[in-house]
């Protein structure tokens, strides 16, 4: 697909910070590592990720604002216009040596996403999606799954760790969920999470307790790709919430009805 001018910008930039990710993923066990929270880690790769995008987005659009997990937002000259990014989505993973993480990129306009670029450099592959032209996994073309029957459908999910208080409730989604499907996954990315469902890996994909920065870039793709997203307390907006459904549309509404029978 050739992209715009944003994206292929987001596109060469998600590649730079791979790139130097992986230099560090490959010496994991030297990171310096700094404890911000129980089960929460942040190390100087994701930082140092982090400085490298909001250097290059802004030298390419310095009038657009831009929106990190590591470091203060910044409110741009066009308000209209944002980034949002996670340097370093999987970041637990990748400080265990994990190869499951991901640079995750957006493009907001007037409040919506217009564009998300997710790069995995492990495995090198580059999904992404502009709105209203599809959704690519690096040239080809991606489809939501077309599985229709929940017992034969494959789910993702987050589970809390240490210090979280919604594992009741955590536990309560496996106990309905699980019985109804072909089985659960716990891979630690939800920016991945989101394109997998777009690329038909698995069917569906719920969580709560996100931030923008985790989904905004998957959110887009997943929906360029055919999938339906919505918050779990219906009509929502996920990227407000950090509580979402995602599914194929054949499976979307048996799926919420099984997550919110709370």
């Amino acid at each position: 697909m050739a992209g715009s001018a944003n994206l292929n910008v987001m596109m060469k930039t998600a590649r730079a910070a791979g790139r130097a990710l992986l230099k560090d993923f490959s010496e994991v066990e030297q990171l310096q590592v700094s404890t911000k929270g129980p089960g929460d880690f942040v190390s100087r790769a994701d930082r140092q990720a982090e400085e490298t995008i909001r250097e290059e987005l802004m030298a390419a659009r310095p009038s657009y604002g831009f929106l990190g997990e590591e470091g203060a937002a910044i409110e741009g000259e066009d308000p209209t216009r944002r980034w949002i990014v996670d340097p370093l989505d999987g970041t637990t993973n990748f400080l265990h040596g994990l190869p499951h993480w991901a640079v995750s990129i957006a493009l907001e306009h007037k409040g919506q996403v217009v564009a998300g670029v997710v790069y995995d450099p492990v495995k090198d592959e580059m999904f992404y999606a502009e709105k209203g032209q599809g959704a690519f996994m690096n040239e080809s073309r991606m489809r939501v799954s077309a599985r229709h029957r929940m017992n034969e459908a494959i789910f993702a999910t987050g589970l809390p760790w240490a210090g979280r208080s919604d594992l009741p409730e955590t536990l309560q989604d496996l106990a309905r969920i699980l019985p109804a499907t072909a089985g659960v996954r716990r891979f630690g990315s939800a920016a991945l999470d989101l394109t997998y469902v777009a690329a038909g890996r698995y069917e569906g994909f719920w969580e709560r307790r996100l931030h923008a920065w985790d989904i905004a870039a998957g959110i887009i793709i997943l929906k360029e790709a055919g999938g339906l997203i919505d918050a779990v307390t219906p009509g929502q907006n996920p990227l407000e919430t950090g509580d979402l459904i995602c599914a194929n549309e054949a499976i979307f509404a048996a799926f919420a009805k099984v997550i919110r029978n709370a």
